[in-house]
């Protein structure tokens, strides 16, 4: 994901813009168990309340350990401007929106905030938290405005920031033996974080107009692995009551691997230690080294960090991992689940991978070959979709979880230009769903946005927008997205999200399965027997951990 969203920068520009500094507005002053708070209204007509702390900042001495509750205030909070990032390298991305060079360490340790959105007048709303993806390792809640879903649907939105990359999830057995409580052995602070931020709900989301005893978490990309994260995790029961995945995961890898006992992770903890510190490895040494000496031992010089996340470390998530806890509602959150990807999920990849699609003068995209573009996306889109929808719905449902509901996301009219067709070359790619979530299409910023969203398909991704919105905001409140949106219980399928142009919104029978994607791999006249490896190859990596199976039945 990371290559792809860098690339993806550099012609399309930022996907998002650090809100303009708003005016309290008295209409939103509340009393709430934390002190008097008061927001602005925003443009949609909801009221909004920023960077609101729901943790102390985990700073000091307190890095790499479980949130603890913030402290309350005395004086008026005037809570109007947007949190500090969570650290993160700044990636080509990133960089435009903050003015700085990729590559460059952004952020503030203490990140730990929540932004809430509601309706004028709100009172006992469901509460939909928000969690944004980003690889775990960047991203923030400010490329997230819930104003127009709290409008449109009369729901809280609540979005959270957690703490990301090698603060966000580390394994190593000094910080364990430092432990004050129980929670500070874990490896996954971000989970920990999210947790937190669902106590907060808890304790505080009535002052705002929500109802704690509804609450709906949703999630994309790695977002999405941090819902199923969260309902894997025993230290997350009774905090929420549904869930949506959108283009998540349900991996989740052996503290074993996280820390390099087994030789098979890459930047595994016991190696990236004592590059941190300089010589020892005591959680004092650990938690004592500068902010970006921690980053430079996993990335001298590059813009992204890779490292493991979401770690099986047996306090936040189960030792057996997440698929393991799903086989049995006793042994997970069994809260009703809506799962989903997109038809054309890697296309935001492939449609800057200079072998598939050349690039004149940096602006002109042109596919080099159609058949082989269209096979790749394709397939490497469907291995997606097993590990993220099929796998999980067939082992909950086998176990008795009947309340599962899958769906594919197929929205490709995008508009063109001389430059770029991006219904051609991205269609229904990853992250496309967001904005009709939301329903706000400023998503992908100002160079991109005119192209895909134009006014000749403005009324019909409107009306698309408003419809998944209202089963979002339908499952939030009731626990089933009702309508014609059948469980997977009874029988594999999904819906599919379309415009009427392209057959509408509607149930799709059938399961993805291995077995199936190796046979049509197998058979497709589109491939030669190297691109057929080479496809088989490129399907390796975190999310596509079922490559191995795939080799043998392709031939491979």
């Amino acid at each position: 994901m990371r290559a792809a969203i860098l690339g993806l920068a550099v012609i399309l520009a930022a996907c998002s813009t650090r809100e303009p500094v708003m005016e309290p507005d008295p209409e939103t002053r509340l009393s709430t168990p934390q002190g008097d708070i008061v927001g602005y209204v925003a443009d949609a007509g909801a009221h909004v309340w920023r960077a609101i702390p729901y943790a102390e900042p985990p700073v000091g001495d307190m890095r790499w350990r479980a949130p603890r509750p913030p402290q309350n205030w005395d004086q008026e909070r005037q809570s109007i401007t947007a949190p500090d990032y969570c650290p993160q390298l700044a990636n080509s991305l990133s960089a435009d929106l903050v003015g700085v060079e990729a590559g460059t360490l952004i952020g503030n340790e203490d990140c730990l905030y929540v932004d809430v959105y509601a309706p004028p007048n709100a009172a006992n709303l469901p509460v939909m938290m928000w969690i944004h993806g980003g690889s775990n390792t960047w991203g923030w809640g400010d490329q997230y405005d819930g104003s127009q879903l709290a409008i449109d649907q009369n729901v809280i939105v609540v979005v959270v920031q957690y703490r990301l990359g090698p603060l966000g999830f580390f394994s190593h057995p000094a910080l364990r033996e430092d432990a004050q409580i129980d929670a500070d052995r874990a490896a996954n602070f971000a989970t920990l974080d999210q947790i937190a931020a669902l106590e907060w709900i808890r304790d505080n989301i009535a002052a705002y107009g929500g109802d704690a005893g509804t609450v709906t978490i949703f999630g994309e990309s790695a977002g999405g692995t941090n819902v199923a994260a969260l309902m894997g995790s025993p230290m997350a029961s009774g905090l929420f009551h549904r869930a949506i995945m959108q283009s998540g995961s349900a991996n989740a890898i052996a503290v074993e691997e996280a820390e390099g006992t087994t030789g098979s992770e890459a930047n595994a903890s016991l190696d990236i230690a004592p590059m941190i510190t300089g010589g020892g490895v005591s959680a004092d040494d650990l938690r004592g080294a500068p902010l970006a000496a921690v980053y430079n031992a996993y990335s001298p010089e590059g813009e992204s960090v890779d490292l493991p996340t979401v770690i099986a470390d047996g306090v936040t998530i189960p030792e057996g991992g997440l698929m393991q806890a799903f086989a049995s509602p006793e042994t997970f959150n069994a809260v009703p689940l809506i799962t989903g990807t997109n038809r054309d999920e890697v296309k935001l990849y492939n449609g800057l991978n200079p072998e598939l699609v050349s690039r004149r003068l940096g602006i002109f995209f042109r596919i080099r070959d159609e058949n082989l573009y269209e096979a790749v996306s394709e397939y490497q889109s469907r291995i997606w979709a097993i590990n993220a929808v099929d796998e999980i719905a067939a082992t909950m449902t086998a176990g008795g979880h009947d309340d599962v509901w899958a769906y594919r996301f197929d929205w490709d009219e995008g508009g063109s230009n001389l430059f770029l067709d991006s219904a051609e070359i991205f269609g229904a790619m990853h992250s496309m769903e967001i904005p009709f979530v939301f329903n706000r299409f400023e998503f992908f910023g100002s160079r991109l946005d005119p192209i895909v969203f134009n006014d000749d398909n403005a009324d019909s991704r409107i009306a698309l927008a408003r419809e998944m919105g209202s089963y979002w905001a339908r499952f939030a409140r009731q626990g089933e997205p009702g309508g014609d949106w059948a469980r997977w219980s009874e029988g594999p399928a999904r819906m599919r999200f379309d415009t009427p142009a392209d057959g509408g919104s509607l149930m799709m029978a059938g399961e993805f399965t291995i077995e199936g994607l190796a046979s049509d791999i197998s058979s497709d006249v589109r491939l030669t027997a190297e691109e057929r490896c080479r496809l088989v190859s490129s399907m390796e990596g975190r999310y596509f951990d079922d490559t191995r199976e795939l080799r043998p039945l392709t031939g491979c």
